[in-house]
């Protein structure tokens, strides 16, 4: 059944059931590191899921910075092309993962839905998980394993609010690090804080000791204390707008429906007229 009829049960797959679903399923390979580290595309290489094709999240699955922010969401024909490229089929589903917690395969995951893509799952446990459950891995640059790509990008599918719109969300969630929400240090935008009114749930907070989602009834209590309800309108936002799809995806495991500030810190700090808070 087609992905325009049916989503995919659950946003998170393992690595045993991804590996009885090669061939049937898109593979991308978004592995990446905020503020430098390996190189995706040299990772890639030495080792990728079988089938995989790799997605860079600069280029693909961001905008160039500016007053929108760090990360603003890509134009949809650059987003569409990209995909297409990667073989992402628009009635096929799709499997996304990294080595980075999650927090990049979230943002391609985010993006495909709010594209319109129903049938999109990221690896829980990203690439870890699978090397460590001895599963088959594929070397090389990936040259000529893609079949052609259909997806149709209609932007709209999921939520998310502007920087007008924030001050209006009964619940806002700041997914960066405690001392970064804080205001205690900010080693990446120039001005420390967060939006006033914000609620902290970062990100690591989504994950268990091995790096793999809490299960549902546990985020559900974990966003609970937050205030996070049915009955709420609920937004997420971290700093540059990459990380706060981690927990749209971890609330979306307990159940719950919440906006991206796509633009998130970055772009808030950008007009000095917005307010900032700070303990």
């Amino acid at each position: 059944m087609s992905s325009r009829s049916r989503a995919a049960s659950s946003p998170l797959i393992g690595a045993d059931e991804l590996a009885g679903l090669l061939g049937a399923v898109t593979v991308l390979d978004v592995r990446y590191r905020m503020g430098g580290g390996p190189s995706g595309p040299g990772e890639y290489a030495v080792g990728h899921v079988p089938g995989a094709s790799y997605v860079d999240l600069d280029t693909a699955l961001a905008g160039a910075p500016g007053s929108g922010g760090r990360h603003p969401l890509p134009e949809p024909g650059v987003f569409e092309s990209a995909m297409r490229d990667a073989g992402v089929l628009d009635d096929g589903p799709v499997v996304v993962y990294d080595d980075w917690a999650g927090h990049a395969a979230a943002r391609c995951w985010w993006l495909l839905r709010f594209h319109g893509h129903r049938d999109v799952r990221v690896l829980d446990g990203g690439w870890t998980a699978w090397t460590e459950a001895d599963l088959p891995v594929e070397v090389g640059d990936g040259s000529g394993i893609r079949h052609a790509g259909t997806f149709v990008a209609r932007p709209g599918a999921m939520a998310m609010v502007t920087a007008e719109e924030v001050p209006g969300v009964d619940v806002l969630i700041d997914a960066r690090a405690a001392e970064r929400y804080r205001g205690e240090v900010e080693p990446i935008d120039p001005v420390a804080g967060r939006i006033p009114g914000a609620v902290n749930v970062p990100t690591s907070a989504n994950l268990s000791d091995d790096g793999r989602f809490l299960p549902a009834a546990d985020l559900r209590a974990l966003y609970d204390t937050a205030g996070a309800s049915a009955a709420a309108s609920v937004a997420v936002y971290c700093g540059s707008g990459v990380t706060a799809a981690h927990d749209v995806l971890a609330l979306e495991v307990a159940g719950l429906r919440a906006a991206l500030y796509p633009g998130s810190w970055s772009e808030w700090i950008a007009d000095p007229h917005r307010p900032v808070e700070r303990d």
